[in-house]
């Protein structure tokens, strides 16, 4: 009775992390890592369909990168991001790791509830802003990173989160 109201959450938790599209190639690269250590979980669980599924999804995002760096000549957009994020959720449950999803999809939970805390202070403690701009990435050019900085510390981040998350996942099977 209560699976599909958690179900619908995670899945409006999950798409709020669409926020992270806004640099060239910053939503790619981090789905890209999510989708491969998610492949690498199918894979040890044995769900070789999902496994083939997600690696296929990160393999089509590379292309996409490919011809994503800046200036990108394609663009992702909430119809790619929403696509993406409800196949992501789905995943997450089939391979019954949900509750490792915010860890191995950090970046998209962090730029999620950055903006929601902005929204929240400005809203409700007297117009403070907690950043510069939300979401985070956006945050960190106005203080002067480059986007090419912003971009592959974020990456950097997912590939960590992505290794703790699969080996959690796959020591606890």
């Amino acid at each position: 009775m209560f699976f599909i109201p958690f179900f619908v959450f995670i899945m409006i938790a999950v798409f709020s992390g669409g926020v992270i599209d806004g640099l060239d190639g910053l939503a790619g690269g981090v789905l890209a890592i999510i989708f491969a250590s998610y492949a690498i979980i199918a894979f040890g669980q044995n769900q070789i369909d999902i496994a083939a599924l997600c690696g296929v999804i990160s393999g089509g995002i590379l292309a996409f990168l490919w011809f994503n760096i800046p200036p990108a000549r394609f663009y992702m957009g909430e119809t790619g991001m929403m696509g993406l994020l409800v196949v992501l959720t789905v995943i997450a449950f089939l391979t019954d790791t949900v509750l490792l999803l915010p860890l191995i999809a950090l970046p998209l939970a962090v730029s999620s509830a950055s903006s929601l805390l902005q929204i929240v202070s400005y809203k409700y403690f007297g117009k403070r802003r907690i950043f510069k701009i939300a979401p985070l990435h956006h945050h960190f050019r106005a203080i002067g990173w480059s986007r090419e900085k912003v971009v592959m510390r974020y990456w950097v981040v997912s590939i960590i989160c992505a290794l703790v998350g699969v080996t959690i996942a796959l020591i606890s099977k």
